[in-house]
């Protein structure tokens, strides 16, 4: 798998967004709107592809944006109910998929048959560890006990 800058940068503005609306104490339940520029300068995430980045998110609808001098961004939905994966999906489509054609629909013949399975079993590990993990779990620094264990695992970390 490869994780794109635009994925990256996408998950980075969301924690953003999830902290601001944790340290909210406002009236509005969805926090208080950080504007594309300071979400940006937090991350170190350049202003037009964050731009870009969060209209696709919004289209999505995991974030919400406000206009005027108080506007800016804020979740759209609770960070517990955001998943890894929401957010890959949003910015660069389906987790795994074949020359652009989703693993089940691909068709070998029978001697590389065995190929489309492979990619079947790869979207579901893949699945396990991003559709467990929120943006709440990566605002608060945590992650769930399943896939913190795959990082506890030594060969996991040796690059290959």
């Amino acid at each position: 798998m490869r994780v794109t800058a635009k994925s990256d940068y996408a998950l980075r503005a969301l924690v953003e967004l999830a902290v601001a609306r944790d340290d909210h104490t406002g009236d509005d339940p969805r926090g208080t709107p950080v504007s594309a520029e300071e979400l940006g300068r937090l991350q170190g995430i350049p202003h037009g592809f964050l731009q870009a980045i969060l209209s696709d998110l919004r289209r999505a609808g995991l974030v919400a944006s406000r206009r005027g001098k108080s506007g800016g961004w804020t979740l759209a939905r609770d960070a517990r109910e955001i998943t890894v994966a929401d957010v890959l999906r949003a910015v660069d489509g389906p987790l795994v998929s074949v020359h652009d054609v989703r693993p089940e629909s691909v068709s070998y013949n029978e001697r590389a048959a065995g190929l489309q399975h492979v990619w079947i079993a790869s979207r579901a590990a893949l699945r396990r560890v991003m559709d467990a993990v929120t943006i709440a779990d990566l605002a608060a620094g945590r992650l769930p006990d399943e896939v913190h264990e795959l990082t506890l695992d030594g060969d996991a970390w040796e690059p290959r």
